[in-house]
């Protein structure tokens, strides 16, 4: 079993353990292999499948002992949840839709007479303030306007303030650790 504890060693001194760490270590494992040997117990018995890789077995107990760090690969990755995909994407469904019915909404021409007779709906592509009447003072006055705009606005403020609010969830769901992982 020497052989095994020297292994370790070797381990630990190309893991950057300190030389007093590794030689308490060492005597510690020593000890542990030689009272289970007198209790009959062998040395797989003792150490599990450790016993074929003195390699792993230090690197790991350095790890316990808080000596060198976890290595990244034993730390189980978290996946996204479905319903944070879900959100975001809906989020940035609704934002692309809002901007294309921004950019792309029909107009309405409305007709505005100077007596206030009136409010005749057009749906004629038209000037805004553009002046219908033969000379002097205009008697009508056609506008465009689009009776879809606030909601498309709303819509475009809403999907803005989902995908902020999403981006917010990923940042954290990378800072966040499952429970029972070390920091």
């Amino acid at each position: 079993m020497s052989d095994f504890v020297e292994q370790c060693r070797a381990e630990w001194k190309r893991l950057g353990v300190p030389d007093p760490l590794a030689e308490e270590m060492a005597a510690d494992l020593t000890s542990d292999l030689e009272e289970a040997e007198a209790d009959g117990i062998s040395a797989q018995e003792l150490l599990g499948s450790s016993a074929f890789d003195p390699r792993s077995f230090a690197r790991s107990w350095a790890a316990e002992r808080g000596i060198i760090p976890e290595p990244p690969s034993s730390r189980p990755r978290r996946r996204p949840s479905f319903v944070l995909v879900a959100f975001t994407a809906v989020a940035a469904i609704a934002l692309l839709l809002a901007v294309a019915l921004l950019t792309t909404h029909p107009q309405v021409a409305v007709r505005i007479t100077r007596a206030g007779s009136g409010v005749a709906p057009l749906h004629l592509p038209s000037r805004p303030g553009f002046f219908v009447g033969p000379g002097g003072p205009p008697s009508e006055q056609v506008l465009q306007t689009s009776a879809a705009a606030p909601v498309e606005w709303i819509l475009l403020i809403l999907a803005l303030i989902a995908l902020g609010f999403a981006a917010w969830l990923w940042a954290s769901w990378g800072r966040s650790r499952p429970p029972g992982v070390a920091a």
